[in-house]
């Protein structure tokens, strides 16, 4: 029986490039996006066409009862879950100072990146607990320990994902569940089109060791290596997928 990923944000940049990796490695797909079904219906059938079953749900991660009613149609179609990738996330919508951010963008940030990830992340995990088998990934960021302050709560945000790996590994550890992190750097998606020349000439002066923009793909591959159960004697571990912005240097 082939195994079933569940990809939230599945229907672009680091999501999509995610899907198109295990769906290459033998996995059905199951999405959770905002994007209404019509405009997402070509990559759908890109990833049938590699041999996936996909299911699409269109939904906002930040209502907890679309988390639980997604999870529940991902079992009806499959069975079981065996993966899950909590990819979704958001940037604020205006990019503000410390000192000038606005409640509505904390609540907008939070609830997606924060109070979606964790809650689907509950709903899989019960799931997964029954099964005692089951692999979660989180794709947090650099963000999770690099400074920003123009967009605080999104800093704010990956490093709650952070810690909500560690508690989700410590958890489920028992309960035959492994719980990952992947932390992006510089990624050429549509989150950093906005941004692209000072990302350009960052890459240029050297702030990144590998010397280039990181891709989906890029993130996919580390992706694949969690969910292929690689390391089996291991939870709570964090990839950085960052060209080697984490390293200290002098």
């Amino acid at each position: 029986m082939k195994k079933t990923a569940i990809i939230t944000g599945g229907a672009g940049g680091i999501g999509f490039g995610t899907a198109r990796q295990l769906a290459s490695d033998g996995f059905n797909i199951a999405i959770f996006d905002i994007k209404d079904a019509p405009s997402v219906s070509e990559k759908i059938g890109q990833l049938d066409a590699i041999g996936s079953d996909t299911m699409y749900f269109q939904g906002n991660i930040a209502q907890v009862d679309a988390c639980y009613h997604f999870v529940e149609k991902v079992m009806e179609r499959y069975g079981k879950i065996d993966v899950l990738v909590n990819n979704s996330g958001v940037a604020p919508m205006v990019r503000a100072d410390l000192l000038e951010t606005s409640e509505e963008s904390i609540d907008y940030v939070f609830g997606v990146n924060i109070k979606g990830t964790f809650f689907m992340s509950q709903a899989v995990a019960r799931r997964m607990v029954e099964q005692r088998d089951g692999i979660i990934i989180n794709i947090s960021s650099i963000s999770a320990y690099t400074s920003s302050v123009n967009r605080p709560e999104y800093c704010m945000s990956k490093s709650a994902i952070s810690m909500m790996t560690v508690l989700f590994a410590d958890r489920l550890a028992d309960q035959g569940v492994r719980v990952y992190e992947i932390r992006p750097g510089v990624i050429r998606t549509d989150m950093t089109a906005s941004v692209t020349e000072k990302y350009d000439r960052m890459i240029a002066e050297g702030v990144f060791p590998i010397k280039r923009w990181g891709y989906p793909e890029d993130v996919a591959k580390a992706v694949a290596l969690f969910a292929g159960g690689a390391l089996p004697y291991s939870t709570g571990e964090v990839i950085n997928v960052d060209g080697g912005f984490h390293l200290r240097r002098m």
